[in-house]
C-alpha cells in the first residue's frame, strides 16, 4: 500500500501470503491489517481507495451488470400496473389503448436514455441519486422541487403496492372459497390482516442496507412478474379460444353502459394508469449506481439494460392488456387476476396471485430504498455526532459477508416508514385511483421535464435550435397529458369515496 496524490492507493490485499488484508467492518472505517493481524492503518470513510475492493469514490466495489440492471428495471416496471392495463384499454378501445401504450413506451425509453448520461457529471464525479443529478446539472430551487415530487411519489407507490398485495391475498382466499362452495357463497373477506402481514415482512426486508444488496430479490421479483403476467395472458388466450370471439370495440366502453361524463373521466384515468405502469426514470440513477465501474461505462450498460427491459415490458404489456381486453371486453376489471374475470383452474389463479405478492415484496424495496437512503444521509449530515444515528453494531448473519452492520436509526426510521405506508393503505384502499393519481403526478416532472432539462443543460443545446424546440414541444405535450390524467383520476377518487369506509377493506 502506498500514498498517492491526495488518495490512498491500495495495490493488493491478500490474506494468505503475508500481505495486507482489508477489514471493512470496523465502525464505518476501513482498516488495513498485516499478516500478524495487527491494524496497520485505519482510513476514514472519506478516503478514496482504488483497488479490487473499492471503486474510484472509495465505496465498496459495485458489481451490477446488464442482467442485474435489467432485473431491477423489470422489477420496477412490470408491477401491479400491468394487471390494470386490460381495464385501461377497455376505456380507450382498440385504437386508443395500444397507441397510448406505445407512446408511453417510447417517451419512457427516450427519457431513460437521457437520464443514463446524467449519472456522471462533466468532471466525472458520480451522482448517487436523482436529486444529485438535478443539483449537478440544474441546481437552484428545482432540486427541492424534484425531491418533493420524487419522494412523495415513492411514498405513494409504497402505499399502492401495499394495497395491491392485500387485494391479491384476498383473491387467493376468495378463489379457494369459490372452489369449495361452487360459487354459491359471496366469500367476502377483510384485507386488514393481509395488509398487516405484508407490512411486517417489509419491516424485515427494509433492514437490508442498500439497493446493491437487493439484486437477488430483484431477480426473484422479476421472475415472479413474468410468472403472473404469463398466467394472466394464458387465461385470456384460453378464454378467447373458448368463446371463439374477440371482444371489445374500437372506441372502448360505450356510452349507455356508463354516462358521457364517466366515459371521459375513465378515459383520462386510464391514461394515468398506463403512464404509471411505464414510469421508472425517477429511480434510474439509484439503479445505475449499482453498476460496476468501466469499462464499459455505466451509461452504456444502463442504455443496454433500458433497451432490453423496454422491449420486454412493452411486449408483455401489449400482450397482457390487449388479450385481457379481447377476453373480457368492456367488463374488464381493474385487476385482471383479482377481479375474477377468470375462475378456473383455481389453483393456477392462486399461483398467479402468490407470484404477485412475491413480486411486490421486492418491488416495494426497489422503490423505497432511495427514500431510506435520502433520510439516513440527511440525518447523518445534520447530526454527525449522534451515536444513535451513526453507531453500527456488527452482527454475524449468514448471507452478509463479512458481517451485517445494524444501525439503530435505520431500524427505527425504516420501521416507522413501513408502518406509515401500511396504515395509509388500510385507510384509503382505492387501488386503481391511487395508480391514476400517481401516474398523473409523476409522469411529466420526473419522467419528462427534468431529464429533458438536464440533457439540454449538459449538452449546452442552443435555444431555438431544432433539437431544443422538439424537446420543448415534447415536454409541453406530456404536461398536457399529465393534467388530463390528473383530472380524470381526481374525478374517479371523488366518485369512489362516496361508498368508501376507512379501515374496511372487504372483497
Amino acid at each position: 500500500m502506498k500514498l498517492g496524490r491526495n488518495r490512498w492507493i491500495v495495490d493488493d490485499f491478500r490474506d494468505e501470503n503475508g500481505d495486507d488484508e482489508v477489514d471493512d467492518c470496523v465502525g464505518g472505517q476501513i482498516s488495513i491489517k498485516s499478516h500478524d493481524n495487527q491494524v496497520d492503518h485505519v482510513l476514514p470513510p472519506q478516503s478514496t481507495i482504488e483497488s479490487k475492493y473499492f471503486d474510484d469514490d472509495g465505496r465498496p466495489k459495485r458489481s451490477g451488470t446488464v442482467l442485474t440492471t435489467s432485473a431491477h428495471i423489470i422489477t420496477a416496471v412490470i408491477g401491479s400496473g400491468v394487471l390494470s392495463l386490460a381495464w385501461a384499454i377497455a376505456q380507450l378501445g382498440w385504437i386508443g389503448g395500444p397507441c397510448v401504450m406505445l407512446m408511453f413506451a417510447f417517451v419512457n425509453y427516450y427519457s431513460a436514455s437521457l437520464m443514463a448520461d446524467c449519472y456522471r457529471s462533466f468532471l466525472g464525479n458520480r451522482n448517487y441519486t436523482y436529486m444529485d443529478a438535478v443539483r449537478s446539472n440544474l441546481g437552484g430551487v428545482r432540486v427541492k422541487i424534484c425531491g418533493l415530487f420524487q419522494y412523495l411519489n415513492l411514498f405513494g407507490i409504497a402505499i399502492g403496492y401495499t394495497i395491491a398485495t392485500s387485494i391479491s391475498m384476498m383473491a387467493i382466499h376468495r378463489s379457494n372459497c369459490f372452489h369449495k362452495s361452487g360459487r354459491k357463497k359471496p366469500c367476502h373477506t377483510s384485507g386488514n390482516p393481509y395488509t398487516i402481514m405484508f407490512g411486517v415482512i417489509e419491516i424485515f426486508l427494509s433492514q437490508i442496507p442498500g439497493l446493491d444488496q437487493l439484486w437477488w430479490l430483484s431477480v426473484v421479483a422479476a421472475i415472479m412478474s413474468f410468472t403472473y403476467s404469463t398466467i394472466g395472458l394464458g387465461f385470456a388466450i384460453a378464454k378467447v379460444a373458448e368463446s371463439g370471439t374477440v371482444k371489445g370495440s374500437l372506441t372502448g366502453i360505450s356510452v349507455g353502459s356508463v354516462t358521457q361524463t364517466e366515459k371521459i373521466w375513465r378515459s383520462f384515468q386510464a391514461i394515468g394508469n398506463i403512464a404509471f405502469s411505464y414510469s421508472y426514470s425517477f429511480i434510474l440513477i439509484e439503479i445505475q449506481d449499482t453498476i460496476k465501474s468501466p469499462p464499459p461505462s455505466e451509461a452504456t450498460v444502463m442504455k443496454r439494460a433500458n433497451l432490453i427491459s423496454s422491449i420486454i415490458t412493452t411486449s408483455f404489456y401489449m400482450l397482457c392488456g390487449c388479450m385481457g381486453y379481447a377476453a373480457v371486453g368492456d367488463l374488464a376489471p381493474g385487476n385482471l387476476l383479482t377481479g375474477f374475470a377468470f375462475y378456473d383452474p383455481f389453483w393456477l389463479l392462486d399461483i398467479a396471485n402468490i407470484a404477485v405478492v412475491i413480486h411486490l415484496l421486492g418491488a416495494y424495496q426497489v422503490y423505497c430504498q432511495p427514500i431510506f437512503s435520502f433520510i439516513e444521509k440527511l440525518a447523518s449530515k445534520h447530526y454527525p455526532q449522534s451515536r444513535f444515528i451513526t453507531r453500527e453494531i456488527n452482527l454475524q448473519i449468514p448471507g452478509f459477508q463479512p458481517c451485517y452492520k445494524m444501525n439503530l436509526f435505520r431500524l427505527v426510521w425504516r420501521t416507522v416508514f413501513v408502518f406509515a405506508t401500511t396504515i395509509v393503505a388500510m385507510l384509503v384502499p382505492l387501488f386503481n385511483d391511487v395508480l391514476g393519481i400517481l401516474g398523473a403526478l409523476i409522469f411529466w416532472p420526473l419522467v419528462v421535464y427534468f431529464p429533458i432539462e438536464m440533457h439540454i443543460a449538459q449538452r449546452k443545446i442552443p435555444k431555438w435550435s431544432t433539437k431544443w424546440v422538439c424537446s420543448r414541444l415534447l415536454s409541453v405535450f406530456c404536461l398536457m397529458i399529465s393534467i388530463v390524467a390528473g383530472i380524470g383520476s381526481v374525478a374517479g377518487v371523488t366518485l369512489d369515496l362516496k361508498a368508501f369506509q376507512p379501515f374496511k377493506i372487504t372483497y
